[in-house]
């Protein structure tokens, strides 16, 4: 009989799942925003790389909810065919729902999609007045936790982030910036 209870702890402690409804993870690290390259006729916007964590709920053992939040993310501006005009900085909070595909795994793949919305501040271009508005859109999401202790883990993740933003230059319209970033992310996670 105890044979058949230690049988039976072993194989459910087995088959239980990493997270489980209720955790909560929280992953620390650097992400690098990488824009299209052909953002406007006139200009292009540079990669940025900043600080960036993520919050993860657990609604079940495979599917959670994500905030990704960030230090501000500073891109150059570059007139095209031409040098460094100007600079501005942004913050993209997104909010993702996921689904894990095999939590009980030490290597566990996810997906996610949801929305962004990204936040323009300090606004530079020499020698005149740059104004980007705030851009709400979609954005998805494929990524990997990789076990390191019970814990632990290193997670990355490659997002695709729909960001658009109407320009203007001394309050004359430039016309809309499609900056439309492939983000990679590399974070230190812990489970609590």
């Amino acid at each position: 009989m105890k044979k058949l209870m230690l049988t039976a702890l072993l194989l459910a402690y087995g088959t239980s799942a990493w997270a489980e409804a209720g955790d909560f993870l929280v992953r620390v690290g650097a992400s690098i925003v990488d824009p299209k390259s052909d953002n406007h006729p006139v200009v292009e916007v540079d990669s940025g790389t900043s600080l960036s964590f993520t919050g993860t709920y657990f609604m079940t053992d495979q599917w959670a909810v994500e905030l990704l939040a960030s230090l501000p993310f500073k891109h150059d501006i570059d007139a095209v065919g031409g040098g460094n005009i100007g600079e501005t900085k942004h913050l993209p909070p997104t909010l993702s729902v996921q689904y894990h595909f095999m939590p009980d795994q030490p290597v566990r793949p996810y997906i996610g999609a949801g929305l962004n919305y990204t936040i323009f501040f300090e606004e530079d271009l020499d020698g005149a007045d740059l104004s980007l508005d705030n851009s709400l859109g979609w954005a998805a999401q494929i990524g990997v936790d990789i076990d390191l202790t019970e814990s632990m883990f290193l997670n990355a993740d490659v997002r695709y982030i729909d960001i658009e933003t109407d320009a203007k230059v001394n309050s004359t319209s430039i016309g809309t910036v499609e900056i439309d970033p492939w983000v990679y992310g590399i974070h230190l996670g812990f489970r609590f």
